[in-house]
């Protein structure tokens, strides 16, 4: 036990199957003196099927300023702890990454416990270029945010990756749509569980698709890279009367305030289209008008 002393380990969970959990995890959980969860209550059955003891104490988005401070003096006094997310690595779109800069700061000693990932699991499997690649992660929930995060990406040649609730999908896809174009993507489900699944299609079927079916479970969102901008903005230029042109003018209307009457008729005109081909094509996407 030793050698544990005054460590932060950031330990990998299983996201879906439990057999992805690591002989190396399931010993650091074991034997260091507490561990820092996410959600106790999700992280106690995980520690119960692998018959481990060890104390718990909840660390999350809403009482990390709190707590960090707290878990970092336990671990100078010269205690081990283990920082584990409700799934998949520490520190991945998660709180995990605030105390290990506490750490850092701190000067301990801060070791990874590897294991499964989900972005990495659905981009392995997507058929897409994996030599280069961005991690986004969750994009903003306005739409006004997540266009400007969109707009930042528009022209990286890698992959890129993002998660999603399936709450926020279809509205999420659409957004997809509107700013990078019909791109050619794939969309992970339940990774490493029952129903696990790959999607791949372009962003407008997958869009149709989804809007057909009861969204559940988590998703992992893959989608090709910019490969060449020049032919992106020459293809909207030429078919300017196209529904996904009409849907990316329509929202940079409503972006800039107009209301949606306003933004309708304005787009009309900018196209010169019929507003009951802006109209038809808004209902098209599920936006109500």
């Amino acid at each position: 036990m030793n050698e544990l002393k005054s460590i932060l380990y950031l330990v990998a969970t299983p996201i879906g199957n439990l057999d992805d959990m690591t002989f190396r995890a399931v010993q650091t959980l074991k034997e260091v003196d507490f561990i820092a969860a996410e959600d106790t209550r999700h992280t106690r059955k995980l520690l119960s099927h692998f018959d481990i003891h060890t104390p718990l104490i909840r660390y999350d988005e809403n009482n990390k300023n709190l707590v960090g401070g707290k878990i970092i003096e336990r671990i100078n006094n010269g205690e081990s702890a283990a920082c584990v997310s409700d799934a998949g690595m520490p520190a991945i779109s998660d709180p995990g990454a605030d105390l290990v800069k506490l750490a850092i700061e701190a000067n301990i000693k801060v070791v990874p416990v590897p294991g499964a990932n989900a972005a990495l699991s659905a981009l392995i499997c997507s058929g897409l270029d994996t030599t280069k690649f961005t991690f986004v992660g969750f994009l903003p929930k306005t739409n006004k945010k997540c266009h400007e995060t969109l707009e930042n990406l528009k022209s990286r040649e890698e992959t890129l990756i993002f998660y999603e609730s399936p709450h926020h999908l279809t509205a999420t896809l659409k957004n997809l749509l509107t700013v990078l174009g019909n791109r050619e993507a794939v969309i992970a489900r339940e990774l490493t569980k029952i129903h696990e699944e790959f999607i791949r299609d372009n962003l407008k079927s997958l869009i149709d698709k989804f809007d057909e079916i009861e969204v559940r479970g988590e998703f992992v969102i893959v989608v090709e890279g910019n490969e060449n901008l020049d032919d992106i903005e020459e293809q909207f230029t030429n078919n300017q009367s196209t529904s996904e042109n009409i849907f990316l003018v329509y929202n940079e209307f409503i972006n800039s305030g107009l209301d949606k009457k306003s933004a309708m008729r304005e787009t009309a005109k900018k196209l010169n289209v019929s507003r009951r081909e802006v109209y038809n094509t808004i209902l098209k996407f599920n936006v109500t008008v």
